[in-house]
This record gives structure tokens, sequence and C-alpha cells, in this order.
């Protein structure tokens, strides 16, 4: 079985339980290249395995005629090897926690491009497109790096200071291609349109305001835009829409591929690129999904209701991520990460199956979070813990790692914990009841030694902090006693916890626990053990 137009035409697809298209393809490639609908930016395995299914479900449905026409803007290898030779089809791998596998061939991307001026037939495309009366939507998933202007320290990066100086033109930035495209399409029809984030990230609508709107007024400053762009950017007819996006998405795991292989799947080969980036002509996911976006969709969109996609009011979106990002998941999430590494776990799903580390993450759910977690009324929170809990995380079929989820630590620990914290403050609730989060502060210290606890030296994953984080823990070792005073800048600085932990009345009691995880071989498990038996 090969993953082609043709190959769907040939070989025991449905004998061996693959779920094929249900449409006509052809002509969703033929109506969305006359009246494109749907752009999207970002090539990565969540948009391949959860928007683009979306949309597949839509089209099945009979309620939409065109599909999605995707950009990258980074890793243009992911078009060249993982799109363009299986006719921008994807496997779609869905590991059940019932260890059911569902495998469904997703057809709703009808073209795929690089998105550079290098590119030139592409481009020209991308132009046609946008200046496209038609398109009502541009999505993206580019993560959260790739809507930075700035460095942390609030300086420009210098790509984007050269793109400012050298206008519409000249953009090397994706932010800055996107927004010459948003000029063309002012300058043709000025048509309403929506820009769209699907990323994992907090006001992910504001953050793609912030960039278009930046580098518009950069261009007007320097002469190269009119006042006009800047205020159709600013008007009703162009929207920024929030949402979260929540579903677990890994690299191509190795004995999906296996699995395949032996149904006769050919297109099995991991694809690595120069830029790291893993992908494959299959995706592998867990099943469970979320999806919350304002509605605000000055052209129109496609029926995504329809496809289990919760529609609602900017305030809405906002409590359902705080919901997710604060209390139900990603912290639950860090804490596996931090302490799995420490003590040499591979798998998440392994992870819950250890009762110290099990409790650990009930404990931060049920007991410290949802006392203050926010209620946004369209997902109940205690359900959202009960699934992660006891399906999500547990997943064995998942081939999730905590090394994965550990990289940049240091730039999820405010949100994830550090919200929390201030909300038992604007609560006047006692922090005394907060004594797991502080553990998983004082689990990240020892994480950044970068020592588990056989006492054998790992490596970190990357974090943009981890350097800092080193040297402000560069005289704690194992076996060694550490006072407040000896890393009270670390312990002070809320831009990694959220709060200054010495001013809040907490580093007292994330030194005794890093105390506690220092004291030699075992330590981090006995530790556990202590607070959590």
């Amino acid at each position: 079985m090969v993953l082609t137009n043709e190959g769907l035409t040939k070989g025991p697809w449905k004998e061996k339980g693959y779920r094929t298209l249900g449409y006509d393809r052809e002509k969703i490639v033929e109506n969305t290249r006359k009246n494109p609908m749907w752009v999207h930016f970002g090539a990565g395995n969540i948009f391949r395995i959860f928007p683009a299914r979306l949309c597949q479900d839509v089209i099945e449905q009979g309620l939409c005629d065109r599909g999605i026409i995707v950009g990258e803007g980074f890793d243009y290898e992911i078009i060249s090897k993982a799109y363009a030779p299986f006719d921008n089809l994807t496997l779609m791998v869905t590991l059940k926690a019932d260890g059911s596998i569902d495998k469904d061939v997703i057809g709703s991307v009808t073209e795929a491009y690089p998105c550079a001026y290098e590119f030139k037939d592409e481009w020209n495309r991308f132009v046609e497109i946008f200046e496209s009366e038609s398109l009502q939507m541009v999505s993206f998933t580019i993560t959260e790096k790739g809507y930075a202007l700035t460095n942390p320290q609030g300086e420009y990066f210098p790509a984007y200071l050269e793109d400012f100086a050298k206008g519409p033109e000249s953009g090397k930035m994706l932010f800055s291609r996107l927004t010459n495209l948003l000029y063309r399409r002012y300058r043709k029809n000025a048509a309403p349109i929506a820009l769209c984030s699907m990323d994992n990230c907090s006001h992910n609508g504001e953050k793609v305001e912030n960039a278009v709107k930046t580098i518009a007024r950069k261009w007007l400053e320097n002469g190269f835009v009119d006042q006009g762009f800047v205020d159709y950017l600013c008007s009703k007819k162009v929207s920024y829409p929030w949402s979260m996006i929540d579903k677990i998405t890994p690299r191509p795991d190795k004995t999906v591929a296996e699995m395949l292989k032996n149904d006769g799947f050919e297109n099995t080969d991991v694809i690595i690129t120069n830029r790291n980036t893993y992908t494959a002509a299959f995706v592998n996911a867990e099943e469970c999904q979320y999806l919350v976006i304002e509605d605000d969709f000055p052209n129109g969109r496609p029926a995504l209701e329809k496809a289990g996609v919760f529609f609602t009011d900017r305030d809405t979106v906002n409590k359902v991520e705080k919901m997710k990002v604060c209390t139900c998941l990603n912290p639950l999430h860090t804490a596996l990460a931090v302490y799995g590494c420490l003590l040499g776990y591979t798998l998440i799903s392994a992870e819950m199956k250890d009762p110290e580390l099990l409790e650990m993450v009930r404990r931060i759910g049920y007991v410290e979070g949802l006392p203050v977690v926010v209620d946004p009324g369209i997902i109940e929170p205690r359900h959202f813990i009960d699934e992660v809990i006891g399906k999500r995380l547990p997943n064995p079929f998942m081939p999730d790692a905590p090394q994965r989820i550990a990289t940049d630590t240091s730039q999820k620990l405010s949100i994830r914990f550090g919200e929390t914290i201030k909300a038992y403050i604007r609560e006047n609730r006692s922090l005394d009841d907060l004594k797991t989060i502080p553990l998983v502060f004082s689990g990240w210290m020892r994480y950044v030694l970068g020592i588990d606890d056989e006492g054998n030296a790992f490596v970190p994953s990357p974090d943009p902090l981890l350097e800092y984080a080193k040297e402000e823990l560069k005289d704690v070792k194992i076996g060694s006693t550490v006072k407040v005073s000896d890393i009270e800048s670390l312990l002070r600085n809320s831009n990694i916890f959220g709060v200054d932990l010495v001013e809040v009345g907490l580093a007292d009691r994330v030194v005794e626990g890093l105390n506690e995880l220092l004291a030699g071989k075992g330590a981090v498990r006995a530790t556990l053990k202590h607070h959590l038996d």
C-alpha cells in the first residue's frame, strides 16, 4: 500500500482496516484552486492530524467543498519530503487508550508549498490566493517562538530589523512575508479575513495581531506602505481570533512504523530534516482532542463546529486556556517531565504506573489546582482532569517522552504553577496548602544539575535559560546543603516562577525540598515517598 492518489486505488486498504477518502478529492482540489478558502502556515504533525482532519470531517459531511492550502515558512524540507512525495496525503494513526488503533487517510490538504520569495512560482501562487476574495481564514501552528519579533530583553531580532528597513519585498521572516501578502490583499480589494492561531500558547491571537501590526507600522514609518494599510489591519475587516488547542502529538514512532509495515503500508520511513524536524508519511497521536476558537470570522468560515470545534467568545477561550494550561493538563505534564527525567523514565505512560508520580499529579490537579481553577463553563474542569489522569497520560500506546516535554521548562513554570500561586494570594488562601507545587520547583532545580537519581549524568532538554539556571546553581552539588541566601537571585526570579518566591514566603519550602533531593543517590525517590506516600 502506497500513500499517493494512485496508490489509494490499489492494495488492500479496506481489508487491512484503513479508512480512505469518502469524497471526490479531485473535485475538492479543483474547487480550492479556483476559490481558496483556508490557508494554513506550519506544516507540522499537529496540523496534519488535527485541523486537517477537522476540515476533512466537514467535507465528508457535505458541508464544505474546499480544502486547505499549506504554507511552510521555516523548514521547507517538510514540504519536499513529507508532502510532495505523497500527493499531500497523510496517514493518521490514532492510538487509543483501550489499545485499539484507527488508521485514516487525510486528503483535505490540496496544495502545499514553501512560502518564501526564492520559490517564485509558489510565492506567486500565495499572492493569487491572498488576493482572492474567497479566502476566509489563515491559521497557524508555528510554535510560540514563531510569533516573536523580539528577544527576552525586548530587542528586535536582527532579521526583523532588516525586514523593517528593506520593506515588504525582502522579508526574511515568515510574518514579514505574511504581512506582505496581507498588503497585497489590501491593495487588491481590502477583503475581510481572519488570522487564527492554533498554537498551544497563551493569548495566541494577540501574538498574531501584535506581529502583523508591528511590521506594518514599521513599514509605514519607513515609507513602504500607506496609512490605509495599517487602518485595514486595525479595522473589523481583519480579525485575530484567540484559540485553545489540545492534542498530544509525539514524533513518528518506530513501533507504529513497524505495525504499519506489517500491514503492507510502504511509506514508513521516519524523516529527519536538516532543521531537525521529525516527520513521516504518517502521524501518530492520541484520540482525545479539544479546539476552542473565538468566533470572529468577518469573511465567513467552514462549519467546523460540526467536527467538534467549540466556537465561543474571547473571554471563554481565555478561560478554557487558563483551565488547561494552569491547572488541568500542562502542570501535570511538566511535573512528570522533570521527575521522569530524574528517575530515568522515557515514557509518560510508564510514569503513570509509578505510585508516587501518580499521586504527585493527582495532588497538583485535584488538591492544589482545582480550588482556584478557572471554570470556562463549556468544559468541566474536574472531568477534564479525570480524562487526563485516567485516560490520556496513562495511554500505553502513546510514545510520548518526559525528555520532549521538559524542553523549555523555564518558560513554562510561571504559567503552569505561578498562576495558581497568584490565585491563592488573590483569594486570600493559605500558601501553606501548597506542598506539591513547591516540590516541582525544587525538582526543576535538581533537574538543571543534569544528574539523575542514580548519580548518572544526563543532558537536560533544550531551554533558553538553562545556562542561566546552571550559573545560578553552580555551587549546588549532590550531597550539599543549600540556604535560601545561596540561590536567592534565582528564587526571586518571577519571570521563571511567576512570583518572587522569597517575597511570597515559599522560598524556604522550595529550598527544603531541594536539600532533600540533593541528599545523595536515591534521594529523589526518597523525597517523593516522604511527601507523597
